[in-house]
């Protein structure tokens, strides 16, 4: 039986102002192509420098991940913060604890 790992993240900007959130099998590349793309207009993430990781969700099954992923995105801008405050109150950037240094 094959492992398979999939994330559901939500990143933010360097003023916790505008909140990304997304879906990959390799969360730490991922970061890295956010980082990439910042200041440019080519991406939401990128235009809004959205690749400071503050929370995630580990799933085996790629159809649950992208399940939880539109749940989380019809939500109110209230109901994210308190999902992100759950695991992580201080909104503290996780980038280093998923491999993107």
């Amino acid at each position: 039986m094959w492992n398979h790992n999939y994330y559901v993240y939500i990143t933010t900007n360097p003023a916790k102002t505008v909140l990304y959130i997304g879906v990959t099998n390799d969360i730490g590349v991922r970061l890295r192509q956010h980082k990439e793309n910042k200041g440019t207009r080519k991406s939401f993430t990128g235009q809004y420098y959205c690749y400071n990781l503050v929370y995630y969700e580990h799933f085996s099954h790629i159809e649950h991940a992208i399940e939880r992923e539109k749940e989380i995105k019809k939500w109110r801008r209230e109901k994210k913060n308190a999902l992100i405050g759950s695991l992580n109150p201080d909104w503290v950037f996780l980038n280093n604890q998923v491999g993107d240094d």
